[in-house]
């Protein structure tokens, strides 16, 4: 065996997320999926059996009409996974929140509450929030910009921790007439640019100590809240050597700051396509890839990276539009590249959307043996720690789990039994010092 070995965490999208606008045609697919509750535990169920580390959910809190059927119509990500965590034991469970809009003690008490519902294994991925429309939502006028978010998620995310330590282990005696020895019991006190929070937290901690931190960014802002607070980071896919540079500089920016770099775990976003060979694996690769190949689509999904900008009011072969500005404090990143690219080519709009959602077949595509010997390789060249995989039918994980995760076990990359109950324990992350009994 391995010291080493490749953590496995599933993102279910229920009817269809981006790139997937016609899933919910597909007869295998439940109509209700992403609203169906026992749709999602079926799916945590076989994650679960198959020894996966965690169940991830991801959410966003804006849509328009443009938006993949998923998004349309889904559920709160922390009462699904509370309903989930009921119906199993071992797998970890991460919903995503945002910082920008939700308080701290509101994030604290219902993180923690999935925390001891699942007895250990409730994980927090923060966001931002990408869609600019949030904010109407809830009674802003505009979206935050980049610094402004990134500064109120780093404190929040302070503060949420904070808070989880306002009871020491041994605060409940509940001996004699004793429950609580107040001595035990800290309120935070906290005054900071973004948030007030006085505390105490009325709720103690779980058995991992506090619910494990994820993070997903790549701008220089996202990378920089990763280095200081992840503790698991969902990472975006791409080509080998350019997920070997951000999980180097992921790392690299953890130990600047005196952690340790094994203790920040990265999952590549990774949607493998399983088939009895290689060449019908490249043919189902391309057929899924063709049932959402509609360029109208494409173009209402362009304007996400923009503030959900709609492009149909533009000459589609003329050049592409000055819209610069509406990146600034939606997605930030993407849209830089899109303009960079678009201007250094001299691309119409139309080339444009076309070069952006080109057809681009899954590394993780092939007979079982090729899967599951790319994912070897990529582990072992340094690309990440873990796959955040998606499948498009409980079919497709069903093939995963039993053809490829076999091989992987085979060569000792992954699992063959929990040894853990919980998710910190999953992913060999210690379990957080309580600050006051530190400080005693």
């Amino acid at each position: 065996m391995t010291s080493r070995q490749i953590r496995l965490a599933l993102r279910a999208y229920g009817v269809g997320g981006p790139g997937q606008h016609n899933l919910w045609k597909d007869p295998r697919v439940p109509k209700n999926a992403s609203i169906d509750i026992d749709w999602y535990i079926a799916q945590a169920k076989a994650a679960e059996h198959a020894l996966f580390d965690a169940l991830f959910i991801v959410d966003s809190q804006f849509i328009d009409a443009t938006y993949p059927p998923h998004y349309l119509n889904r559920l709160e990500p922390l009462t699904l996974l509370s309903a989930v965590a009921t119906h199993t034991r071992h797998i970890g469970l991460v919903g995503t929140l945002s910082s920008t809009y939700n308080s701290p003690f509101n994030v604290a008490r219902r993180f923690a509450s999935l925390d001891h519902i699942s007895h250990g294994r409730a994980g927090w991925n923060v966001v931002t929030s990408f869609d600019t429309g949030t904010s109407r939502n809830y009674g802003l006028d505009e979206h935050l910009d980049y610094a402004t978010r990134y500064g109120r998620a780093l404190e929040h995310v302070q503060v949420v921790r904070g808070l989880w330590d306002s009871y020491e282990d041994d605060a409940f005696p509940a001996a004699g007439d004793v429950f609580l020895d107040p001595s035990k019991l800290h309120a935070l006190n906290h005054a900071g640019e973004h948030f007030r929070v006085d505390g105490p937290l009325n709720l103690s901690r779980s058995p991992q100590g506090q619910p494990v931190i994820f993070q997903a960014g790549v701008s220089e802002e996202g990378r920089n809240l990763a280095a200081h607070v992840a503790e698991g980071i969902y990472a975006p896919g791409g080509t080998l050597e350019a997920t070997r540079e951000y999980y180097a500089d992921i790392k690299r920016r953890a130990a600047a700051l005196g952690r340790d770099p094994d203790h920040v775990v990265i999952f590549l976003g990774a949607q493998p396509v399983v088939a009895g060979t290689d060449e019908e694996a490249l043919r189902l690769s391309r057929e899924i890839f063709e049932a959402d190949n509609d360029f109208g689509r494409k173009l209402g999904q362009f304007g996400r990276a923009f503030g959900a900008h709609d492009f149909s009011q533009y000459d589609l072969d003329a050049p592409f539009p000055d819209v610069a500005h509406l990146a600034e404090k939606s997605g930030r990143t993407r849209g830089t590249e899109i303009i960079r690219r678009a201007t250094s080519e001299g691309l119409t709009l139309r080339e444009t959307v076309l070069a952006f959602t080109r057809y681009q077949p899954s590394p993780f595509t092939g007979a079982p043996d090729t899967v599951a010997a790319t994912i070897a390789a990529w582990f072992e060249a340094g690309a990440f720690d873990g796959l955040n995989v998606g499948f498009r039918t409980h079919e497709d994980l069903s093939r995963f789990v039993a053809d490829v995760v076999p091989l992987l076990q085979k060569q000792g990359l992954f699992r063959t039994g929990y040894e853990h109950d919980t998710l910190r324990g999953h992913l060999g992350l210690p379990i957080p010092a309580n600050r006051w009994s530190v400080a005693s």
